[in-house]
């Protein structure tokens, strides 16, 4: 959007200025973000439409990306091992079967500590 309303030209256009509160709302509702989150933005790393839409969309991976689990990462399967109090492959067994999210992989234990073990028979 344009700050200058004279200037209809494409450098204008790719510029966020936040002074402008018609401009916040149009590109917080763009970037799906809150007009906090936007300024925090442009003064991160500029007023560039471009800089700005992929700074929030980092921003939201490595929000998502705390929640996962990397069994790929040694360091991470000793972490959630350690919180899950379990072991390295008891908790790589836990991500394979039921995904990668740290909350279904707590479902999961807290699950089977409910479920007394069955002994078998003997015949």
């Amino acid at each position: 959007m344009a700050d200058d309303k004279k200037k209809r030209g494409g450098s204008d256009r790719g510029l966020i200025a936040v002074k402008e509160p018609y401009e916040v709302r149009y590109w917080s509702k763009k970037f799906k973000c809150t007009p906090a989150e936007l300024k925090a933005a442009v003064k991160a790393v500029g007023r560039s439409s471009k800089k700005v839409g992929a700074y929030i969309k980092m921003k939201k991976a490595k929000k998502r990306d705390r929640a996962l689990i990397a069994v790929s990462q040694a360091h991470e399967v000793s972490y959630w091992s350690k919180k899950f109090k379990t072991t390295p492959a008891k908790l790589k067994a836990a991500v394979k079967k039921v995904g990668h999210s740290s909350k279904k992989v707590a479902a999961y234990f807290a699950s089977m500590k409910k479920k007394p073990k069955r002994k078998a028979k003997k015949k």
